[in-house]
C-alpha cells in the first residue's frame, strides 16, 4: 500500500475506528476518545478530521468506501471497500 501522512488527532481517529470495524461512533463519542473529555469545542471538528482522512485514504471522497458516514448518528469504518 501507499504510506499516508496522518496527524496525530487523524491517527487516533482512524485508529479508533479501525479498531472497531463496523461499529457505529456517534461524533461526541469521537470528540471524548480523541480529544478528551474536557474539550470544549463543536463536535462538528470531528466532520473536517474525517474528510482529511478521506482525501488521504479514499480514492473517492464523495462516495468513500473505508469511513462511511451514519446519518444522523456518526460514522463507522467498513474495513473493506464498498462494505455496508
Amino acid at each position: 500500500g501507499t504510506q499516508v501522512v496522518l496527524t496525530p488527532t487523524e491517527f487516533k481517529l482512524l485508529q479508533c475506528l479501525s479498531s472497531h470495524p463496523g461499529q457505529v461512533f456517534t461524533r461526541l463519542q469521537l470528540v471524548n476518545v480523541i480529544l478528551g473529555y474536557d474539550f470544549e469545542g463543536y463536535d462538528r471538528t470531528i466532520d473536517a478530521h474525517i474528510k482529511h482522512i478521506r482525501y488521504k485514504i479514499e480514492d473517492n471522497q464523495r462516495d468513500p468506501s473505508y469511513i462511511k458516514t451514519v446519518y444522523g448518528v456518526g460514522y463507522k469504518f467498513t474495513g473493506l471497500p464498498d462494505a455496508d
